[in-house]
């Protein structure tokens, strides 16, 4: 008789351990108080998110209460989400490299298309903040002034704006990181240079205030807009952009792909 394989519900596992911790990270909630609410040690937590544990139903239960999400929130990607992540992955955030059956899709080939497809349908933080390796990796081939127009004809040039000040700032924290390689020091400099020029794309055409962009899929309630709104970013708050992502989580992300590379 043929053993049962053990993959497949390791690896939701795993993908669930991280979309728990994704959520616990976007609210600001440390492992010791989302460990509380769920009536756990922060051991067994950390075991979670690191997909060698197990949520019962009843703690699910707590964690969808707790981040206002329903049970689609932790439901695997699409192909096209799957395919997209694959493709961010080849272009420098290898972080997001899970699935090696999963192909890059042809139709983003180009770092340009994928940022802009990304800022477009933002499916989850972690592949929006994934666009700051993507940048790095890519700087002397993304065409901005075609970003900036086709994201502008769709009323989010803002986003693009926003992407570009926080991956500005992730590189320029990272820059002086201990121990990063001479190399990798040399290309942070150089996006940091290149981003500070492209401020004329990136602009938002049109005048007076705009109304709120709600970028993170996630937010569907009033209550928690306000919410995220009330812990936004200085750069969030100045493009009017509602999202939890922090300009933190774009330094984390190059971080990430730092450890993903070797």
């Amino acid at each position: 008789m043929r053993a049962i394989s053990r993959e497949p519900l390791e690896k939701e596992r795993r993908r669930i351990g991280r979309k728990v911790r994704e959520l616990r990270e976007r609210r600001l909630l440390t492992q010791s108080e989302l460990a509380r609410r769920l009536s756990m040690s922060q051991a067994r937590l950390s075991q979670v998110e690191a997909g060698r544990s197990s949520l019962t139903a009843e703690q699910f239960l707590v964690v969808l209460r707790t981040f206002n999400v329903s049970v689609s929130a932790f439901a695997a990607p699409t192909k096209a989400t799957a395919e997209l992540q694959a493709t961010l992955a080849r272009l420098g955030a290898s972080q997001l490299q899970e699935d090696v059956d999963v192909l890059p899709s042809e139709r983003l080939e180009k770092a340009t298309d994928a940022i802009r497809e990304t800022l477009i349908e933002p499916e989850s933080p972690r592949l929006v903040t994934a666009l700051a390796p993507v940048i790095v990796h890519n700087i002397d081939r993304i065409n901005w002034p075609k970003l900036g127009h086709e994201l502008r004809a769709l009323g989010l040039g803002r986003r693009l704006r926003w992407l570009v000040e926080n991956v500005l700032e992730a590189v320029r924290s990272e820059a002086s990181a201990l121990g990063l390689p001479l190399e990798l020091r040399r290309a942070y400099r150089r996006a940091e240079a290149i981003l500070g020029t492209v401020h004329e794309f990136t602009e938002e055409e049109g005048r007076g205030r705009p109304l709120p962009d709600v970028l993170d899929r996630g937010i569907r309630t009033r209550r928690t807009r306000e919410e995220v709104s009330a812990t936004a970013s200085a750069i969030s708050q100045r493009h009017r952009i509602v999202t939890s992502i922090q300009p933190a989580d774009f330094a984390e992300a190059l971080r990430g792909a730092r450890v993903g590379d070797r």
